[in-house]
């Protein structure tokens, strides 16, 4: 990872619970010695990406970030348009709904929809960080990225999030042919222990992906009425979300969810 890459990475470290960190934290959370982070912290600050505040100097997140935001939602309005996909989906559904985006070798979780019918539902969190490995959504991505991009995540250190979490390179890969086949990936228990998601890439116009777009449930809601309706909902939602950002799915993509 070069210099500006080790820069960026510590901008990842920032989330709707952790708005301010520190550079104790910083250094902690990234691995790297104090003295590099603090360096890199300073550029960043130099250039408006991070400020300074509080009595304790923590850093948050600066202007730039939010003029880069603007500008990206101005070119392609994904942010503005998936809200109300999500919020219909979520309807549909009566679960928790979740747009997640590739960001370099992560996948960040953008916006969220919660339904009104359960008091229990699964949380999610904007900016969340998801693994590729993990998630529904990750794998969703995966089987229709690039090789070389598949092969750069799954040739990290996979972590376990659960007990249910699958680490086996060979046995993910296997997994990513059953989505193509399908065009849909699940995940139960990988991520979040008791939570059993669906998900679809989202396609730019390039017709590779750009993010997925999921439905997150408790397993002990997912009767067969839930395992034929979530499927069915989130294809129709995820073809009319590429549709509405100008993308494109691939000519080999399935055109119907496999029961």
């Amino acid at each position: 990872m070069g210099t500006v890459s080790k820069a960026l990475s510590l901008l990842t470290y920032f989330n709707h619970g952790r708005v301010e960190i520190g550079l104790s934290d910083l250094t902690r959370l990234s691995g790297m010695n104090k003295a590099t982070v603090f360096r890199m912290m300073s550029e960043l600050q130099e250039s408006g990406f991070v400020e300074q505040a509080g009595t304790d100097r923590s850093y948050r997140l600066g202007p730039q970030v939010l003029r880069l935001a603007a500008l990206r939602e101005a070119a392609v309005p994904i942010l503005s348009v998936s809200r109300r996909v999500l919020r219909d989906l979520s309807n549909e559904t009566c679960e928790t709904t979740h747009l997640s985006l590739v960001q370099g070798t992560q996948l960040n979780s953008l916006s969220h929809a919660y339904s009104p019918r359960h008091a229990t539902k699964v949380m999610m969190e904007d900016a969340e960080v998801l693994t590729y490995h993990g998630t529904g959504s990750g794998l969703a991505v995966l089987a229709y990225a690039e090789t070389a991009f598949v092969d750069a995540v799954l040739e990290q250190p996979l972590c376990s999030h659960t007990q249910h979490t699958v680490t086996d390179p060979n046995t993910i890969r296997a997994q990513l042919a059953e989505v193509r086949a399908c065009g849909m990936a699940q995940s139960i228990g990988g991520f979040e222990a008791d939570v059993h998601s669906h998900a679809v890439p989202i396609f730019g116009a390039d017709r590779q992906p750009i993010g997925a777009l999921a439905v997150a449930a408790p397993v002990s809601r997912m009767t067969d009425a839930q395992k034929d309706l979530i499927p069915a909902a989130l294809r129709r939602a995820g073809q009319a979300l590429t549709h509405r950002i100008g993308g494109f799915p691939p000519a080999d993509y399935p055109q119907e969810v496999e029961a």
